[in-house]
């Protein structure tokens, strides 16, 4: 048996150096080689280790039974005695994959088309996700219980051009689809913005209910709050369950009372205070969704040709250039951001999160690895789902739809 860690020194991991694909399949078969499901990685696994023989003998072909089982020596292994399998698809950097694991879950397929979330979901899983799902052979994802996909947001968040099947990633749930109509999991578990409710006069998500219903699934949704599942963080998103023959119930959801965001905050770290002139209210009052306005830049972000009042909305995001105190929730963070938008009022100063901090708040243990860049890392949590909620989600489907307790 050998260390995980050790294994990918060898095999020179760290930056996929052009091999993501070939990895992808090496590590799905480390993980599966017991279970059946390695057949779909086996031969491309294999021919991977006969390419890289005379490296290292202890990646040859010849040696390969030797180093199995693998020690996964990983801040989240799978668990030893599963009770279900998933996919986890658009699998960003785990976010699903944390929670479903932890209710027992193995994870027999993963795809993440970015390069970045690739590392961060081999550094912390030990898996290299497949990539572009477009160019994917369906052939070769597995059988499997539930189909997890936070599918890609921007075609219908406010925050983009909302041009739904119009722009090309909106397309990218055809390909989820696809699977779903050659593999036909007994669950499907979808996640995305809250404004996929309306987009289109209401018509983007008909149609891709229609599309679930067509597909033989009985379909129910909901639009959820991170704030409600033990998250300082008003981050609303819905959540779309299709079983093939039970109506997912999610008043049996298990919530939590509101925290508040002062709670999960770093007491020590190199902050990074505001310096330049904001102004801070007097009075400050906690809206019903948690939110706490504390006040704002006085930088006027938007001069020419706005409305009254409007001089603090950024450009891109047109949202309050605001400061918001810690005595309540944080609003939710973006998935377009690369320097930290919102600044906090805390302490009797104005900071913004730490990188640290903004990964506790989505739910990530603090044992998760964290890679590249700050802009990356904004990118990447923006990105992701909140652990807690996809958790509750999971363990209702579960019980209501998998009849495991």
């Amino acid at each position: 048996m050998i260390e995980y860690s050790k294994l990918r020194e060898k095999l020179k991991v760290e930056t996929l150096n052009g091999n993501a694909e070939e990895l992808a399949y090496l590590t799905h078969y480390l993980h599966n080689y017991t279970n059946g499901v390695s057949k779909s990685y086996e031969q491309r696994a294999k021919a991977y280790f006969d390419t890289i023989n005379g490296e290292s003998s202890i990646v040859a072909d010849t040696e390969l039974q030797a180093i199995l089982p693998i020690k996964w020596d990983v801040p989240f292994p799978a668990p030893e005695n599963p009770t279900f399998t998933f996919i986890d698809l658009f699998a960003g950097i785990g976010g699903f994959r944390i929670p479903m694991q932890e209710l027992g879950g193995n994870c027999v397929f993963s795809s993440e088309f970015n390069y970045h979330a690739q590392r961060a979901y081999e550094l912390n899983f030990g898996e290299v996700p497949f990539g572009d799902i477009t160019k994917l052979n369906t052939d070769i994802v597995p059988q499997h219980d539930i189909l997890c996909a936070g599918f890609p947001c921007q075609p219908f968040s406010i925050s983009g051009k909302m041009k739904g099947f119009e722009d090309t990633r909106g397309t990218l749930i055809y390909h989820v689809f696809e699977i779903i109509e050659k593999r036909k999991p007994p669950v499907v578990f979808l996640e995305n913005v809250k404004h996929l409710v309306y987009h289109d006069n209401k018509r983007t998500l008909a149609t891709i209910i229609q599309h679930l219903e067509e597909l033989g699934y009985t379909v129910a949704k909901k639009v959820l709050n991170a704030s409600d599942f033990g998250l300082p963080q008003n981050r609303e998103r819905i959540i779309i369950i299709g079983h093939q023959d039970k109506k997912f119930d999610f008043s049996k959801i298990k919530k939590n009372e509101k925290p508040i965001l002062k709670d999960f905050l770093d007491k020590e770290n190199q902050f990074e205070y505001l310096e330049e002139p904001y102004t801070i209210l007097a009075e400050q009052k906690m809206q019903d969704s948690g939110l706490m306005f504390a006040g704002y830049r006085n930088k006027t972000i938007r001069k020419a040709g706005v409305r009254p009042g409007t001089e603090h909305l950024s450009r891109v995001h047109k949202q309050p250039n605001r400061i918001y105190s810690t005595e309540g929730v944080h609003p939710a963070l973006p998935s377009q951001e690369s320097s930290g938008r919102f600044w906090i009022w805390h302490e009797g100063a104005v900071r913004k999160l730490t990188i640290q901090e903004c990964y506790r708040i989505m739910g990530f243990p603090d044992k998760f690895k964290l890679l590249h860049n700050k802009a990356e890392l904004y990118k990447q949590i923006g990105n992701s789902v909140a652990i807690p909620m996809i958790k509750a989600v999971a363990e209702q489907i579960k019980t209501q739809l998998l009849a495991i307790r």
